[in-house]
């Protein structure tokens, strides 16, 4: 017999992900003990990761692109003098260095780490090379040589030092950040090595630890009922951080119906920008979010209605 499809259920679930689960594991997980017919994450953490892991169920599962999109935040451990293939401690030690830098040295390498830069991706990422993924090379023995990729670096702050052979530093990052590549980097930078002791994640896009709940937590009724829906934030909580603009009813319809709006008629309620990630305004019927939109040329057209 097939699985049972599951229930119909719309909206986010922020949870705490636990050390050495996938994110795979974790949205599995929840999809059961909610019995929900669609989910998805938005944003994979590495097993040796922990934090936020927001999960998409229904009709959010539209809005995972602009949670993939946003800014987020991390705290990871650099354990200094220790090169791995893994970029992380789960992997095998490649190279060592006695060398020990100062905090000094940390933050003069810092800056070059800010704003628009070129990083090279672990090799045990998921990226694809020739159609394999390039972890499933690296453990075969044949670690494709990753080109560089443009990422974007908002923040990147040394924040603690418990001893000379481990560093903690904040970062915030667009999309596409390896933070396992910024710390064998930032070592590197500094004349030593290194590698990712321990990783955090405490925002992505609007939500934070405080809309985390644990994944232990999530537990089915005494009568073996599914986890309650409560425990959902609604769909439109995703794009809390996309620019607001307030239509009538007539225009949210007009929309709706796949119609574009003269933005002169908008003149008057245009935010001031849109957002910078997509370019996009998050369209409002009263408090109901009607959608995402993207004026272009003269005309406001919908790019995904909800």
């Amino acid at each position: 017999m097939g699985r049972k499809r599951g229930r119909p259920l719309d909206g986010w679930l922020i949870v705490d992900k636990p050390l050495g689960m996938t994110s795979t594991q974790v949205v599995g997980r929840v999809r059961y003990l909610f019995d929900a017919a669609k989910a998805g994450h938005g944003g994979t953490l590495d097993p040796l990761a922990t934090g936020l892991l927001p999960v998409a169920f229904g009709r959010a599962t539209k809005t995972v692109p602009y949670i993939m999109d946003g800014t987020k935040r991390y705290h990871f451990t650099l354990r200094i003098g220790e090169a791995r293939d893994s970029d992380d401690a789960e992997g095998s030690v490649t190279a060592v260095s006695d060398v020990r830098p100062d905090n000094a040295a940390f933050e003069a390498a810092l800056a070059a780490f800010r704003g628009d830069i070129m990083q090279v991706p672990p090799v045990f990422s998921a990226l694809k090379v020739g159609g394999r993924r390039s972890y499933d090379m690296a453990r075969a023995g044949n670690a494709p040589e990753l080109p560089p990729r443009p990422a974007r670096i908002d923040r990147f702050e040394l924040i603690a030092r418990p001893d000379a052979d481990t560093a903690v530093f904040e970062v915030e990052s667009g999309k596409g950040v390896y933070m396992r590549a910024l710390a064998r980097d930032i070592a590197l930078a500094c004349g030593t090595v290194g590698h990712v002791a321990a990783l955090r994640r405490l925002n992505v896009g609007p939500f934070d630890e405080s809309h985390a709940i644990p994944l232990d937590k999530i537990v089915a009724s005494a009568d073996n009922a599914p986890a309650p829906p409560d425990l959902l934030l609604p769909v439109a909580t995703a794009l809390a951080d996309i620019p607001a603009l307030a239509l009538t009813r007539e225009e949210a319809d007009a929309l709706s119906f796949g119609q574009a709006i003269d933005l002169n008629q908008l003149a008057d309620r245009m935010p001031e920008h849109t957002d910078p990630r997509s370019g996009v305004v998050r369209a409002m019927d009263g408090a109901r979010v009607v959608g995402l939109c993207r004026p272009e040329g003269g005309l406001l057209r919908s790019v995904r209605m909800l």
